[in-house]
């Protein structure tokens, strides 16, 4: 696998690419990989000739008490990790390199990052569609493949491709879990033992909510109130939000409607650690 730090060569290398005919696929991450970016890597190869992994944790993305400064890294761990998952080429660039001494353009998604996370963590969905197409314009790919565990930046990014006439496709992985159920994230690296055995409760709420509503409940506020209910048992565990939300607007559902698309979706805390989940139901007749 080849390491690219500088844009103008990694556009020069995909510019080759597209004329040989291949197709290519990238899979942007922040690093720290673990088995659920290397699904991603692993799905892009299906798709694509050629993967290229970009690796660049985002400073614009992130608020000014977050974990920047923390956040995991170990970039020989990650390049072994992506050439066995199957990428040819890692994007690396630095700080300087994306965005010079100084940066006046973003992009900006409304509506859509003005709840959720854009709600509680201000102007992060401005730092992540910037950086994306960025990458996009740098890797030049047929596909991109993201996570469904970023539930609400998997829809804004769905929506800028449309909306801007970004001439690739958009594939939207599965999330992959641990044994127990949890989400996995890079930040799972910060939990102590006791966080990480009652974070699970995350994984557990969800499915509490989905076998309510597979039982017929229809009220989201009952729904949620049971899911708080589960963990609030877990005593190292604080609620930022839990949502019941239409999966395309992300307008919060006050009753549930037969042949409707939900996103239920939550962010919680265990000390330092904040954590989310999600996932996605057509409630059916019942």
């Amino acid at each position: 696998m080849k390491l690219i730090t500088s844009i103008r060569e990694m556009q020069d290398v995909a510019d080759e690419l597209r004329r040989q005919g291949k197709r290519i696929g990238v899979v942007p991450t922040m690093g720290y990989l673990h088995a659920g970016h290397l699904s991603l890597i692993h799905r892009a190869k299906e798709h694509t000739d050629t993967v290229i992994t970009t690796l660049f944790v985002n400073p614009i993305q992130f608020g000014p008490h977050e974990d920047f400064d923390r956040y995991p890294r170990d970039l020989e761990r990650d390049k072994r990790l992506a050439a066995e998952a199957g990428s040819e080429y890692m994007f690396v660039p630095e700080r300087n390199e994306m965005y010079g001494a100084e940066h006046y353009s973003y992009v900006v998604i409304e509506k859509l990052t003005d709840v959720l996370e854009g709600k509680v963590r201000p102007g992060h969905f401005r730092g992540v569609a910037t950086v994306v197409i960025k990458l996009f314009n740098i890797t030049k790919p047929h596909i991109a493949v993201f996570g469904q565990k970023d539930a609400q930046q998997a829809l804004v990014i769905q929506r800028m491709v449309r909306e801007l006439n970004l001439d690739l496709e958009l594939i939207i992985a599965p999330i992959v879990r641990e044994p127990d159920g949890l989400a996995m994230s890079s930040r799972n690296v910060y939990l102590n033992p006791e966080e990480r055995k009652q974070s699970v409760v995350l994984s557990q709420s969800l499915q509490l909510a989905q076998k309510l509503i597979l039982n017929g409940e229809r009220n989201s506020a009952i729904i949620i109130a049971a899911m708080k209910g589960l963990i609030s048992l877990q005593p190292l565990a604080g609620i930022d939000y839990i949502s019941v939300a239409d999966t395309s607007t992300l307008q919060e559902l006050s009753q549930l409607k037969a042949g409707g698309s939900v996103l239920i979706s939550l962010a919680a805390r265990f000390g330092s650690t904040r954590l989310i989940d999600n996932i996605i139901m057509i409630v059916q007749e019942h």
